[in-house]
């Protein structure tokens, strides 16, 4: 059964002034391109086609929000590192990160890593954006896609890149690894 039940899509925000009210609590889900964003959405939230998925990198090109219970929400962030977008909609999506990262309500980041390509420059860049009070895990997606020495060697790697700026775990929306451990993480930060 899923703590999260209740989750429901809110709004897809092209302006900061659509956000919803800054209460609350909210985790943020940040990515590279087709890292798995959307899917790890739908895997803890148990709730399939919650946040739409796509083969092709780049389609979520707006955030959006999604309550998981009054006053608690996740936000699916555009991935970097594909512009796939036209040039003018990627500009407009610095000034909607900025306007997210001064949120009171915004409590931490899920960072979503392709486990087979392990932790880039882009993801290091928004290790430095996040603010020093909000927490960061990071999931390394599709882990199925590894074998257990490989796995293993992907999470030790991360682990030690990560250090203290954050948790990190392995995961597969797909088999369902680190679903409950992600799923943990996810409720205790949101209170």
């Amino acid at each position: 059964m899923s703590r999260f039940s209740a989750a429901r899509f809110l709004i897809s925000a092209a302006a900061p002034a659509q956000f919803p009210p800054d209460i609350g609590a909210e985790v943020a889900f940040v990515g590279r391109s087709n890292a798995g964003k959307s899917s790890a959405i739908n895997a803890i939230t148990h709730r399939q086609g919650l946040a739409r998925t796509s083969k092709t990198p780049g389609r979520t090109r707006l955030l959006n929000f999604f309550e998981l219970a009054p006053d608690k929400r996740l936000v699916d962030l555009p991935g970097y590192g594909y512009a796939s977008g036209p040039a003018t909609e990627r500009r407009t999506w610095k000034p909607l990160i900025d306007a997210l990262h001064t949120r009171a309500s915004l409590h931490g980041l899920f960072v979503i890593v392709d486990a087979r390509r392990g932790l880039t420059s882009g993801d290091e860049g928004l290790l430095e954006w996040a603010a020093p009070q909000q927490q960061v895990h990071v999931l390394l997606s599709k882990a199925d896609k590894l074998n257990r020495s490989e796995a293993s060697q992907a999470l030790r790697h991360a682990t030690g890149l990560l250090g203290a700026r954050g948790s990190v775990q392995l995961f597969s929306a797909l088999k369902g690894t680190g679903v409950p451990e992600a799923e943990d993480t996810l409720a205790g930060w949101l209170g």
